[in-house]
């Protein structure tokens, strides 16, 4: 635990994918470990640089279209996750059934979860730092590039290490950094990468969804450029943010369809 509480996990890789079988998981494919560290659960914020309250920023206006985005955003990042209402119940087996459509789902709270990356048998316990949109931001990656989600889920690229992220907890992780890096609960942006962001947004609903897709698949190709191990964790989320903060400041880049991390997903 850390000094907040937080928990993590880690995945050790005994072999690459997952075996299955109908309706069987064999339980040789991995094996998860519990420990200790600051980077999952309430501890999400150290992935993104603290800022002092005296810090001056300056404040970006809106257009009228980008303020309404805005707001829209905002209301569905101040949905928490809550396991009684049906509605985030039924998301959750959509989320379950997308990613192992072969096998059967026994409960809302199952061992079977730890499967997909959470921390232990009830993923609502994993929701705190990042929110309902955090569960929706998955269920739109497995819906849209269900290639990219698999190849994630079950770490088949690349020379992978012997002790893995999470592949769920980091989905939650990456949906508190970006709502950070995009500083998205201010009521106008103070950054220049928020404020360029919300160009996007207007322009299409679904923008901050996308964005967490690229992101998500740009953080696992940082943690095999950087050889990453579970400790790591923290290193890989900030060059990741600075790698998309990058590409988001580019002069030429008009649609997040043409940010260079965007080819990496695959549908």
């Amino acid at each position: 635990m850390d000094d907040r509480g937080g928990s993590f996990v880690a995945v050790r890789r005994i072999s690459q994918g997952l075996e299955r079988g109908n309706n069987t998981c064999h339980s040789s494919s991995a094996e998860v470990v519990a420990g200790s560290a600051a980077w999952l659960g309430r501890g999400l914020s150290c992935v993104c640089a603290q800022r002092r309250e005296s810090d001056a920023r300056p404040s970006f206006d809106l257009t009228p279209p980008q303020e309404e985005c805005l707001q829209r955003l905002q209301s569905r990042i101040d949905v928490a996750y809550d396991s009684s209402i049906p509605e985030h119940q039924e998301a959750l087996k959509a989320l379950w059934n997308a990613a192992f459509p072969e096998e059967e789902l026994h409960g809302l709270i199952s061992e079977q979860w730890k499967e997909m990356g959470w921390q232990g048998k009830d993923p609502s316990t994993d929701f705190r730092g990042g929110g309902f949109i955090s569960l929706e931001n998955l269920l739109f990656f497995v819906r849209n590039f269900p290639m990219s989600f698999q190849d994630l889920l079950q770490k088949r690229e690349g020379e992978r290490s012997v002790w893995e992220y999470p592949f769920a907890v980091a989905g939650v992780n990456i949906t508190f950094m970006l709502i950070q890096m995009l500083d998205l609960e201010a009521v106008k942006p103070r950054t220049l990468v928020g404020a360029t962001f919300l160009k996007f947004l207007a322009e299409d609903d679904s923008a901050f969804d996308l964005l967490y897709c690229i992101t998500f698949k740009l953080m696992d190709h940082e943690w095999l450029n950087m050889h990453a191990s579970y400790m790591d964790f923290n290193a890989v989320m900030k060059s990741t943010r600075r790698q998309l903060e990058r590409e988001l400041l580019s002069e030429d880049i008009t649609r997040l369809e043409e940010l260079p991390s965007y080819t990496l997903l695959t549908r």
